[in-house]
């Protein structure tokens, strides 16, 4: 029997052998690279001769390919991974080697033997298979494809990013493959145009979702500086930063047209698994994306996240405070190179979310009801995005003209007493308006801190100015104090503004290192034309009963900064004419100030006229500054600031024997500061505000008393027995008609122009000299008019006559021809 076994394998050699011969050349070759025994590796020697017979003829190339196929497929399925391993091998060096125009037919062969690993449920053929396509996809191939499909490798590679194999090791390197995978397809497709487009949301759907869900595995790093540097060897084993790495590139290949298919997904993903509320990590992600994209294409994503702001409108607060911080951070990254008009776009956006938020808050409902059912607002997460639109703004990154815009634009969305009516929002009310003022003025804060500019008068154009002095006259001294510190960001311009944060007597101001330059002629100009109105809110400001310690140490701030910043001859002489009637302001017992207003205002003029006279530099200014504060520091150190902005200051029960040497004399500083060349007839005249419609309109404390006070004007102002005509409706028919008749009268006006001109051409000479003469003669009369209309009784130099009944009467000559002693005339 063993006889016979052994002279039946012998005759099958022969007849294999024999058969063998007969067989195509290339099968024969492939056949030789396969060693007995598959641990001893791929024959070298005979796969140098398959790589030449392949490149001498390339048309056998896809025929090589479909057997070396047939080959795997028989080892995979008879369990032989190490001939797996080998014919894979040989399919990398060929695929390498060749790269003629036969490459594709080989190529569907090889992507038919690597599909067929990635099938298989073992984690080694799995990886065997990724590592062959990501080789495969780094090769640039000379000829296009027109029908290759990477749908598989995009599915199948996404399904092993989300690997859940037992072992821990295994699973990770799983993943990595998956990984590498996806960076290959997106290398091989992104820039193909005849392949499928990997930017379909089909695909964008599988690829983001599966990078973020390894992004987010594992220890969470920060994002790295804007261009992404090349990883260690060490960094590559790890599945966070090599999904990174890959998540980079995707978004740094993405032109326009596609950013909105890759940016969808990763606010799906950030929705469907909570990640906004986290916040740390949908900041990373976008940190990632806002500095891997192209710089133009920022506003894209901008705006991305606009629309899904107004979209999660009616969400928790908590998702909404999210998407707000990593708009703002997005934003401020986008600032950096190109936004735009985006700009505003993204304030708008989040000023019409911050009135939804207090409108929540106010009315404890998404829809304004409390009914059974109805989701319950929770106050403090509110109060939290508020805080995160109010103080997470990224205006100062952007430049000047950009921020002055959106200055402009804000301070249009504050409800300004007398002109905003109401909001749009139908629950909150009264109270609802004055949050959005307190905020939207806290966003100017932000806003304007260190704001820089060389025009004053571009800078802050009266469109701006004017709606925020306004404000400086309300009742709430929250918002009195948010709007001098406004006024503080804007003016100053070289940091002066933390060397006056204490109000205090300073014996030598050089200590405060004062950075002061001459007042350009622009800076002239802002002050002749908006000075008065500053003078005037600061005085009134320092007459509410409201004001506390902060609001005076802020308004003896604006005091010192426009002394050093926009301070020339002119406004120092109104500033300290200004001092001087705060003092008599706190002197005066009719505006019933509290004792403690009216200390604070002798401490604010005393240590404001001690900084003045420093920097005007004039001795005699100086000695009768000093000799008066030194009197109170003896008998009245309650007129100081050291006494007063204290935490429990020292007051007296009354301010009545306030007089003599504890008082700044406004004669004693006329003559000291004439003998130095100021306007010495300036100096002397008290300084009196004008008070205008806009301070009675600011003291009204609701809106509904502003629009009492309108009606009240209103009727004031129109005759009384006058009917209001309604208002004329604009229609399509009358600016139509509007137009045609502005034509015809310009038609009219030019024929009368004609005729005119050919009158004086044509006419003789008699007619129109009798023309002229008829306008003369008309002339002389209006003018005899008006001479009879302007007499008047003669002064008592005409002497006057008697009536006959005994009474005087005055002789009536017209002024031309009155006679006026000599000294009269000039």
């Amino acid at each position: 029997m063993y006889l016979q076994y052994v002279v039946s394998l012998t005759f099958g050699k022969r007849v294999c052998g024999c058969c063998g011969a007969l067989r195509p050349r290339y099968k024969r070759l492939v056949d030789n690279i396969f060693p007995e025994d598959p641990e001893d590796g791929l024959v070298k020697a005979n796969m140098e001769k398959l790589t030449f017979y392949a490149l001498s003829a390339p048309e056998k190339l896809d025929r090589i390919g479909a057997y070396l196929s047939e080959r795997l497929s028989r080892d995979v399925a008879r369990h032989r991974y190490g001939y797996v391993c080998i014919a894979m091998e040989a399919l990398d060096q060929l695929l390498m080697a060749c790269h003629c125009q036969s490459i594709n037919l080989f190529v569907e062969s090889f992507l038919k033997m690597v599909r067929k690993l990635l099938e298989s449920d073992k984690p080694s053929l799995q990886i065997l298979g990724t590592n062959s396509f990501v080789k495969f996809a780094n090769i640039e191939e000379d000829t296009p494809s027109y029908h290759r499909s990477y749908d598989f490798f995009v599915s199948r590679f996404s399904e092993m990013c989300h690997s859940s194999y037992e072992d821990p090791d295994i699973r990770t390197k799983i993943r990595m493959a998956g990984i590498k995978g996806l960076q290959g397809v997106v290398r091989k497709t992104v820039n193909d145009e005849l392949q499928a487009n990997i930017w379909d949301p089909q695909h964008m759907d599988k690829i983001v979702p599966s990078l973020l869900f390894n992004l987010q595995s594992g220890e969470r790093t920060e994002s790295r500086s804007p261009s992404p540097l090349q990883a260690s060897e060490k960094e590559k084993e790890s599945p966070v930063e090599l999904t990174e790495r890959c998540f980079r590139e995707l978004l740094g290949r993405a032109a326009y047209g596609n950013i909105k298919n890759a940016i969808t997904p990763v606010l799906m993903h950030l929705d469907n698994h909570s990640l906004w509320e986290g916040k740390t990590f949908a900041v990373r992600c976008f940190k990632i994306i806002m500095y891997s994209i192209q710089s133009q294409h920022s506003h894209l994503v901008i705006q991305q996240l606009l629309g899904h702001l107004d979209a999660n409108s009616k969400n928790s607060a908590t998702v909404r405070a999210g998407i707000v911080e990593v708009l703002l951070e997005a934003a401020a990254i986008a600032a950096s190179g190109s936004v735009g008009p985006t700009v505003l776009e993204v304030f708008n956006t989040l000023l019409r979310q911050l009135r939804l938020s207090v409108d929540y808050e106010l009315t404890g409902s998404y829809d304004g009801s409390t009914n059974i059912g109805t989701k319950i607002i929770k106050a403090h997460e509110e109060r939290q995005l508020q805080e995160a639109i109010v103080y997470g703004s990224f205006a100062n990154t952007l430049p000047t003209y950009q921020r002055s815009e959106v200055m402009l634009f804000i301070m249009g969305k504050i409800p300004v007493p007398g002109v905003h009516l109401a909001l749009p929002s139908t629950g909150s009310g009264h109270e609802g308006t004055r949050m959005i003022q307190v905020m939207l003025l806290k966003s100017l804060v932000q806003v304007t801190a260190g704001f820089q500019t060389t025009n004053m008068l571009t800078a802050l154009p009266s469109s701006f100015l004017e709606p925020l002095l306004s404000f400086s006259l309300t009742e709430d001294p929250e918002v009195r104090l948010l709007v001098l510190q406004i006024l503080l960001s804007l003016i100053d311009r070289h940091d002066n503004r933390p060397k006056f944060t204490n109000i205090s007597i300073i014996s030598d101001i050089s200590v405060l290192k004062l950075k002061v330059d001459k007042c350009s002629r622009q800076d002239n100009l802002f002050m002749k034309k908006h000075g008065q109105q500053l003078y005037r809110h600061i005085y009134l400001g320092c007459k509410e009963h409201s004001s506390g310690r902060q609001h005076y140490e802020t308004l003896f701030a604006l005091l010192g900064l426009l002394s050093v910043e926009l301070a020339n001859e002119e406004v120092v002489v109104d500033l300290i004419r200004l001092a001087l009637a705060l003092q008599d302001l706190a002197l005066s017992t009719d505006e019933a100030l509290p004792i403690f207003n009216r200390c604070a205002v002798h401490a604010l003029a005393a240590a404001y006229l001690n900084l003045i006279c420093q920097l005007t530099t004039v001795p005699a200014f100086c000695q009768h500054i000093h000799e008066v504060i030194e009197v109170r520091q003896k008998e009245s150190p309650y007129l100081l600031p050291e006494d007063v902005f204290i935490d429990n200051p020292k007051l007296p029960s009354s301010l009545e024997k306030v007089e003599g040497d504890v008082l700044f004399l406004q004669s004693k500083i006329t003559e000291v500061l004439g003998g130095s060349g100021y306007n010495t007839d300036r100096l002397a005249t008290p300084y009196v505000p004008q008070y205008t419609d806009e301070d009675r309109l600011s003291k009204r404390k609701s809106i509904g008393e502003t629009i009492s006070l309108q009606v009240e004007v209103e009727s004031r102002n129109s005759p009384e027995k006058e009917e209001r005509t309604p208002a004329e409706e604009i229609t399509f028919e009358t600016l139509k008609n509007a137009i045609v008749d502005s034509v015809g009268m310009e038609e009219q006006e030019r024929e009368r122009r004609r005729q005119v001109v050919e009158k004086f051409q044509k006419a003789p000479f008699e007619e129109i000299a009798a023309h002229c003469g008829a306008r003369a003669t008309l002339l002389q009369s209006k003018l005899n008019q008006i001479f009879e209309i302007t007499i008047r009784p003669p002064p008592s130099p005409s002497g006057t006559i008697s009536s006959g009944y005994g009474q005087t009467q005055s002789r009536s000559v017209p002024i031309y021809e009155m006679k006026f002693p000599d000294l009269c005339v000039y």
